[in-house]
């Protein structure tokens, strides 16, 4: 009869699936431009939460996703034995919907309600949708002010707080062009 796992056993299995999380489901792995990549899966996030319909649960349901990408992503640096590695990309996918926040306000006065998931996908919001990738892209790779200084944060926090604080620097941009 097979002996159940040991603590030890489960809590390695358990930092395995908080590793293969924080690493963005496997695609921070990829050896060029993880951050990229990784923040290309928070479009399909963003659509995710539009499909909720609700402001309230797309809410919950993206702070839900930044919680766990504060303790998943300080994990990964713990199993990882580095300071915010750059195979850790949870943190990129959790702040592109933030990217979207003005937009998706702005649309939410429009409609009277959220804009459904192939909103995003749309031929008209082509060229908004790589524009706002491309200003995070920008703002995380550039750090201006607070976000490098965020990074000292401790764990998990310092790693995910830098990449929502470029989302809020994309929304400043984007003010410009959507108000």
């Amino acid at each position: 009869m097979a002996q159940p796992p040991t603590l030890h056993e489960r809590s390695l299995s358990g930092d395995r699936f908080l590793l293969w999380l924080a690493q963005g489901f496997g695609i921070g792995r990829i050896p060029f431009a993880p951050g990229t990549w990784g923040s290309l899966l928070g479009v399909p996030l963003t659509a995710l939460l539009l499909g909720t319909g609700s402001v309230w649960a797309a809410l919950a349901l993206w702070l839900f996703s930044c919680a766990l990408s504060v303790y998943a992503c300080g994990r990964a640096e713990i199993v990882l034995k580095q300071t915010d590695p750059g195979s850790v990309v949870l943190d990129e996918i959790v702040a592109i919907p933030l990217c979207f926040a003005l937009w998706l306000g702005v649309e939410f006065g429009r409609l009277g309600h959220l804009p459904g998931p192939t909103w995003l996908f749309q031929p008209n919001h082509w060229l908004g949708v790589m524009a706002i990738f491309a200003l995070f892209r920008l703002f995380d790779i550039w750090k201006p002010w607070p976000v490098k200084q965020s990074q000292h944060l401790p764990g998990g926090w310092g790693v995910t707080t830098d990449d929502l604080l470029a989302a809020l620097y994309v929304n400043g941009v984007t003010f410009f062009f959507v108000a």
